[in-house]
Formats: C-alpha cells, structure tokens, sequence
C-alpha cells in the first residue's frame, strides 16, 4: 500500500485497530480512531470489524447516482450469487465469523443507504438492493450459525 501511496502521491487512511498489521510505515499511513471517520462530506469511513478489529468499509452517500454506495473489500464478501453476500473470520481456512459479530456488522450497516456494494475484485458487485442483500445475507448467516449450535 506504501508503494501505491508513494506513486499517486495521496495518503492511506488505517484504522488504528489494525495498526499492529502494518511492516512498513510511512508518513503516508494515517491512522484513524473511533467508529466513523469522515474523508468529505458524503464520503465516511467506517469500522466495520470482521477478520480484523479494524476491517473498514468506505460508504459514499451520492455514489450511484446518489442512492448511495458501499466499498466493502473482504470485510462483507460479494458471493457467486449477487444477491447474497458473506462474513468470514479466515478465508484461507474457511473459518466462519460468529453469529454475535455478524449481527453486530450487520446493526452498523443498516444505518447507512446504499444501492449498490463493490467487494474485493471487480467482478465482486451488488448491483441493485445491496443494502437488503447484506442485512438478508447477514439474518441467513446468523439462523444457520444458530442451527448449528442445535
């Protein structure tokens, strides 16, 4: 991320939750702190947690023809089916993340509108509804985690 900064020349905004993560810094890291950081005036970064304490989502507020949308990395992953999306705790080891932190996410979420989400790769979208395709994922995601538990 360093060397992309350097070659753009623009900043990295961190959440210093996940500052222990970082093996090179550089001025050009800026760590942020609490729930909610505001880079413009529709433009928020948010702590979303997940596989890491500070797993950040960007929700732009008059992204997508100002219905709003939400970049969200791996922190909610776009699945195969677009209308769905997913949590995981470790994707390499397919380890779930837990009910409880899920709900969690999904209690934040819902706080913002957007139309649209953009995950990690860029055939990784939610087109339309993307705001019902999280909290309908994360609703699924929370009842099949309790069943397991039956």
């Amino acid at each position: 991320m360093v060397d992309w900064a350097d070659r753009f020349d623009i900043p990295v905004y961190l959440h210093e939750a996940d500052r222990q993560w970082v093996m090179r810094l550089s001025k050009r890291i800026n760590f942020w702190s609490g729930e909610t950081f505001s880079l413009m005036d529709d433009i928020t970064l948010i702590r979303l947690g997940g596989h890491f304490a500070g797993g950040t989502v960007l929700h732009w507020a008059s992204g997508a023809e100002s219905q709003g949308l939400l970049l969200s990395g791996d922190i909610i992953q776009v699945v195969a089916d677009r209308r769905w999306v997913s949590f995981m705790y470790s994707y390499p080891n397919l380890i779930p993340l837990s009910a409880a932190e899920v709900k969690r996410m999904r209690d934040v979420v819902s706080r913002y509108d957007f139309e649209r989400l953009y995950g990690a790769w860029f055939h990784t979208i939610v087109a339309k509804d993307a705001k019902n395709a999280v909290l309908r994922s994360a609703d699924r995601y929370i009842r099949a985690l309790g069943s397991l538990l039956e």
